[in-house]
């Protein structure tokens, strides 16, 4: 990935980059560099936040409103970004929602909602982003946030289980279809980790047990950043179509977290 004029930073886009996860990925890549498009859904104020650390360290930043209930007219705040940026780098399809609602008591309206945000939103986003790296030559990286759901079901998530499922191989056949233009694209698939989406958001992660995680703890937004952030960057050049896990190692408990269960609490959302 080269930028053709060298006097022109380059630029990454983050949505749902007003908390958690995405303001932390916002933070690392301006400290690698780079000028930040920004957008957010509900939280004006998170998202100006965003802009402000991302100013700290000398880039530029740009926010956008964004609601991706709205496809497929929500997409073209990638544009508008790309064009206050003056050329897109980096998408990190990080915006996101989901449901706890049991299987047989969701309704049409909620599943839609979850894999418009989760699924459609990101390949429409994708594809404008794609677009723009096409035309302005060399090349660019587009990273999906999916989830450990992406790989493993969970009882009350169906939607964004299928979502995030979808989104996993969404990003395979992007990366094979891009590869021709120097474009490669890869999925991160946090587990647990300490944001307001599991109502823990800057909390210390080290002072929290949990015993049926490997690492025995959540995961910082920080950490998934900074996974996020080699994808970003020109040292993983020769990675595309991969879904890297952030989760302690709770993906590879498998049946090991089965056999020691010793209630039925799992089968409540």
């Amino acid at each position: 990935m080269s930028t053709p004029d060298s006097t022109q930073a380059r630029a990454a886009i983050i949505t749902g980059a007003d908390s958690g996860i995405g303001r932390a990925t916002a933070v690392r890549l301006a400290a690698d560099g780079f000028d930040i498009g920004i957008t957010y859904h509900t939280d004006k104020e998170g998202a100006e936040a965003t802009a402000g650390e991302v100013r700290e360290h000398g880039r530029r930043a740009a926010v956008a409103h964004m609601d991706l209930t709205r496809l497929p007219s929500a997409a073209e705040v990638i544009e508008e970004l790309t064009t206050a940026l003056g050329r897109v780098d980096v998408l990190v399809n990080n915006a996101g929602t989901g449901t706890a609602t049991p299987y047989l008591d969701l309704d049409h309206a909620t599943v839609q909602e979850v894999l418009d945000v989760d699924l459609v939103g990101p390949f429409l986003c994708g594809q404008r982003a794609a677009r723009r790296m096409i035309a302005q030559g060399g090349g660019g990286r587009i990273v999906n946030v999916t989830s450990v759901h992406e790989h493993q079901p969970r009882v009350g998530a169906a939607p964004y289980c299928a979502a995030k499922g979808g989104l996993g191989v969404l990003t395979q056949v992007m990366a094979l279809e891009l590869a021709q233009h120097g474009i490669t694209v890869n999925a991160v698939a946090p587990g647990e980790i300490a944001t307001p989406m599991t109502g823990q958001e800057d909390r210390d992660v080290t002072r929290v047990e949990r015993p049926g995680v490997p690492l025995r703890r959540p995961g910082d937004a920080r950490e998934v950043a900074a996974v996020i952030a080699f994808l970003a960057g020109s040292e993983s050049s020769y990675v595309t179509g991969a879904s890297w896990a952030v989760d302690g190692g709770m993906l590879r408990m498998g049946p090991m977290a089965g056999s020691h269960l010793d209630n039925d609490s799992w089968r409540r959302a």
